[in-house]
């Protein structure tokens, strides 16, 4: 089932996040979709605060990976122990994407996977996993539909 949240600014879509780190916070994957300025990044930095990270989060655009130690005690019981922020706009194909081992980081139960510009993935998209998409509704506002395929077989 589609759950549509409407976000009137930055703010709001990073508390959105933050509250949506509980579902999220036994570990999983997020495939978020939506064009350049959507708010993908604004949602991830949001994300991260809900899982207790406190360092800055901003696009792997350049170095595709970045990692992140969950430190917040409360999801560290739930065995989630890192997150991994994805961005994959500049791979191009399968291939590409198999070499950084992203397979294995999204079998991984004890991570978050979150990937942005994930129809690059093709035949390696998950099964089991979260989409959220983003739409611009105006300067500030933004659409985020999501659905949960995170207990689909």
């Amino acid at each position: 089932m589609e759950e549509v949240f409407l976000s009137k600014n930055a703010e709001e879509t990073q508390e959105f996040a933050q509250k949506f780190a509980e579902k999220i916070a036994s570990g999983g994957v997020m495939l978020l979709y939506g064009d350049l300025g959507a708010g993908k990044t604004t949602f991830v930095q949001g994300l991260a605060k809900g899982l207790g990270i406190q360092k800055r989060i901003i696009s792997p655009t350049f170095v595709i990976v970045r990692q992140y130690g969950i430190s917040n005690v409360k999801y560290q019981i739930a065995n989630s122990k890192f997150f991994y922020h994805v961005d994959l706009y500049r791979l191009q194909t399968e291939k590409e994407i198999e070499g950084l081992g992203l397979t294995e980081l999204m079998k991984n139960l004890d991570n978050v996977v979150v990937i942005e510009w994930p129809e690059r993935l093709g035949s390696l998209t998950p099964s089991k996993r979260w989409e959220l998409k983003f739409k611009v509704i105006s300067d500030n506002e933004r659409e985020i539909s999501v659905n949960d395929y995170s207990s689909s077989e």
